[in-house]
This record gives structure tokens, C-alpha cells and sequence, in this order.
């Protein structure tokens, strides 16, 4: 999520002061009327007919669903940011798949590689990511590394050190001291929880997956707590298991947006110009799948991928399949999920069971009745701590990344995903769902009814907090 680990006292008042209200979501935005949507390849903007031809495709390929036609010109107003055609796009479930393919790409890399991340711990993933980026910086590849200062807030500085050595350029994402307390102020309440990796300007990785031993067999008995929830909690539930998350890999056009999103925030928090040479190389299409990269900050008001999210529920006509971590839904967000289940769609989520965020789990169960009356199917994932943050809609509208559906994600942190449209995809990504539901318990409204009376008052105790996480 948005950790706040080891929280200084300054932390809560920052989050008090910063979340005391309810953010407006722009609901103008999500009634807008359909306009033509820009689709570009891998040689820039296609035509009006050629962007037409895509989307008739995409239709033609998703036959029960008009999702297409519905959102898309939602969602490109509230992103500002095209349709990209001609990626490719790999779905990497959990850390040993995603870090044996990170570390492939970064040991390959020719001219430059981009790392951000939310945390960056000091642990045997951590030290192989680090070796791997000076062996590369020292083979002549330009390397940046920008980390969260509150994300990585139990990594020593010193662990860096040996990077800048190097010439691997570091940068600390709002650096929180005392100094900063009394000159940041609630600025300080702003986070980059994003995750992302770029190689080349060719290949990038983003998802939910930081840079932590949590996500490895061997690795996970050691995790300190610092790699997800926002409540520091130094005891990471099921300590022998790895954690459940999952990231893509993606090549093709869509590259160069995610590239454009880390020079902005690189740009944004040095305050000074970057030097871009290597970062945009002409490419060639390398998939059919059709992707649109969804970068949101705080300043720019909320999130993005959040509200699309949204205008994508409403749209719905079959299924809306969500699996996220942290989960305080929006007052609208909640209202999308009942109203698709009371018209007949297949509305089923699956959230953890244990998590590293006593806050965050049970503010979030204090919503399961209303949803659970309302048709929602509710799951909870066992034996794993649940990370993910993805969802697939009429098997067709796919995303994954960085963003939970909490206020944080909505309305302080920077976060980043990838939207992926076309059956092929979704359908990868409804086999992975489908394997969580069976490793999930059905929460079902006589089970929710009859838990003690001691765990309702843990509830909504919790959701008067809900602003906060």
C-alpha cells in the first residue's frame, strides 16, 4: 500500500491534516460524450480511420461486452494519454518470476536503465539488485536509481552508498528529517508508491512488487513489515510463505510513456533537467496488445486509474473481477461495485485475510456487509499475504499496478498502472484470479453475520481512521 512504517509522530498529524475530507471525484468526467480516441503506434499518431479499425477489432474480438465503446473516451479525458498499439505484454505472477525477469533485462541492458521504487530494502533481493545495477553502470550504461524515503525509511542511507560510488545516480523521493518536518509540512503526506523499471527505453516492468526478500521463499521469514501496509507492523503474517503479488513486463510503444512518467518524476523531485539521450529509441511493434499507461500524482488531482476504474464498473455487463491489497473504497467506488451486482454482473473480490495493516484490513472489512447485501462476493485470500493490486472487467479491460483502492492511492501517493485491452490478456489474467479464488475462503452474508461482536467494534473502530489509509 502506502506504508508509514516505524510512524513518527508528525506522520499521523500529516495524515489527519492532509485526509480530513472526503476527496470530490469528478462525476462530469465519467458522463462525458463518447469522442474519438487517439491511438498511436510505433510510428506516432495513427489516423481517425486507422484508430477506428483498432477499436472495431478489439469489439469484434470481445463480442459480449461494449466496454470498448463505453469507457474508452472516459478514460482518455481523465488520463490525458493515448491508447498505445503493437506492445507486448507478459503477466509475472509473484517475486521469483518477476525478479528473475527484472534482473535478465537489467544484466542486458546497452545504454540506460531507469529504477523507481516505493521500497528498496538492504536484504539478498535488495544486494543482488544493487550489484546487478553497478556491474551494468560500470559496463558504461547509464543508471538512475529514485527510492521513497518513507517507503525505504528502514533501509540505511548508507546501503546507497556504494551505488553513488559507482556513478549510479540515487535520489531519495521526499526526504522526510527534521528539517523537512518544519519546512515540507503536509507535503511530507505525499508518497511515491509507484514500482517501476526501465531498460533501454525498450522494455519496463511495473506492478505491485517492490524490491524486498518478502516476495521470495527463502527470503520471507525476514521480512520487516516495511514492504506494504501503512502500519508498520514489524511481524509479517505467514512468515514461510512468500507474498502474493504481481507485475508485467511490457514491450512496444507504450515504453516511451512510462519513460516520459519517470522523467517527470525524476525532474519534479531533483529539480533539474535530465538528460534523456538513449531514453526514447525508435521501436517496432512487437504484440498486438493495446495498452494506455496511467501515471497519477497528488497534484494533478485523483487518481486517474482510480476513477476509470470506476467508469469502467459502470460500464460493466458480465464481470468485474478485482483483487487488491488494501482495500477503503471511495463512497462512489462503493456504489459502482453495488449497483453492477444489483444489475446482474458477476462482482467478486478477493482481499487478504491477514495483512501487514491491522488499520487498513478491518476499516476494510467494515464495508463487506453493505457489499455482501448488495449480491458482491467477497474472498479472502488464505496461507499468502495478499499485495496484488489488478482487476479484469468482461474479459476484456485488464490493469495492473501500483494503485490500491484506498485514500492514499486515491488522493496522496503517486502511483502508476498499466490498462491493457483485448481478450488474450484478460484471459491470463482471469486464469490467475480463478487460482486465488481457489486458494481464497468465501466470505458469505450468514458467515459475516455471525462474527463476534468483538471484531465489529475492531471494525468500526477502524473505519474512523479510514481517511488515513
Amino acid at each position: 500500500m502506502g506504508a508509514m512504517h516505524r510512524p513518527l509522530a508528525f506522520a499521523s498529524l500529516i495524515l489527519l491534516a492532509g485526509c480530513a475530507s472526503v476527496p470530490e471525484l469528478d462525476r462530469q468526467m465519467l458522463r462525458t460524450e463518447r469522442e474519438a480516441v487517439r491511438i498511436e503506434g510505433a510510428r506516432g499518431p495513427l489516423t481517425h480511420a486507422q484508430s477506428r479499425q483498432i477499436l472495431e477489432d478489439l469489439r469484434k474480438r470481445s463480442p459480449d461486452s461494449d466496454i470498448v465503446a463505453q469507457h474508452m473516451a472516459v478514460e482518455e479525458k481523465l488520463t490525458e494519454t493515448p491508447l498505445s498499439v503493437g506492445n507486448k505484454v507478459t503477466l509475472l505472477e509473484d517475486g521469483k518470476a518477476t525478479y528473475a525477469a527484472m534482473l535478465t533485462a537489467i544484466r542486458g541492458a546497452k545504454s540506460n536503465i531507469n529504477v523507481e521504487s516505493y521500497i528498496f530494502e538492504p536484504d539478498e533481493v535488495g544486494q543482488q539488485f544493487a550489484q546487478a545495477l553497478i556491474e551494468r553502470r560500470r559496463a558504461g550504461v547509464k543508471v538512475r536509481l529514485m527510492y521513497d524515503a518513507v517507503g525505504s525509511m528502514d533501509t540505511p542511507r548508507e546501503f546507497f552508498q556504494p551505488m553513488r560510488d559507482a556513478g549510479i545516480e540515487v535520489t531519495e523521493f521526499n526526504p522526510v528529517n527534521s528539517g523537512t518536518v518544519l519546512t515540507e509540512g503536509l507535503r511530507l503526506n505525499h508518497r511515491d508508491h509507484r514500482k517501476l523499471t526501465i531498460v533501454d527505453g525498450r522494455i519496463a516492468f511495473l506492478g505491485g512488487i517492490n524490491i524486498s526478500s518478502v516476495y521470495t521463499p527463502s527470503g520471507s521469514s525476514r521480512g520487516s513489515g516495511s514492504s506494504g501496509g501503512s502500519s508498520g507492523k514489524k511481524d509479517t503474517p505467514y512468515p514461510d510463505k512468500p507474498w502474493r503479488d504481481t507485475a508485467v513486463r511490457l514491450e512496444g510503444p507504450v515504453v516511451a510513456d512510462l519513460q516520459r512518467a519517470f522523467v517527470a518524476m525524476w525532474e519534479g523531485q531533483t529539480k533539474e533537467k535530465l538528460d534523456t539521450a538513449g531514453f526514447f529509441p525508435k521501436v517496432q511493434p512487437t504484440g498486438k496488445e493495446v495498452v494506455r499507461a496511467i501515471a497519477a500524482s497528488p497534484a494533478d488531482g485523483p487518481n486517474p486509474l482510480y476513477v476509470g476504474l470506476i467508469s469502467a464498473i459502470e460500464s460493466a455487463e458480465r464481470t468485474v473481477h478485482i483483487t487488491n491489497a488494501y482495500f477503503v473504497p471511495h463512497p462512489q467506488l462503493l456504489e459502482a461495485l453495488k449497483a453492477a451486482a444489483r444489475r446482474g454482473v458477476e462482482v467478486r473480490l478477493i482481499l487478504p485475510s491477514r495483512t501487514d495493516s491491522w488499520l487498513v484490513m478491518n476499516a476494510g472489512r467494515s464495508f463487506y456487509e453493505d457489499l455482501l447485501e448488495s449480491g458482491v462476493k467477497i474472498s479472502e485470500r488464505r496461507s499468502r499475504l495478499l499485495h496484488a493490486k489488478t482487476a479484469v472487467i468482461d474479459g476484456v479491460w485488464a490493469t495492473v499496478g501500483s494503485t490500491n483502492l484506498d485514500w492514499r492511492s486515491l488522493s496522496t501517493n503517486s502511483e502508476l498502472n498499466a490498462v491493457v485491452l483485448g481478450p488474450e490478456f484478460a484471459a491470463q489474467m482471469e486464469a490467475a484470479f480463478a487460482k486465488d479464488v481457489a486458494a481464497s475462503d468465501e466470505i458469505t452474508r450468514e458467515k459475516w453475520a455471525a462474527r463476534p461482536l468483538s471484531d465489529r467494534l475492531r471494525e468500526q473502530a477502524a473505519r474512523c481512521w479510514a481517511l488515513m489509509l
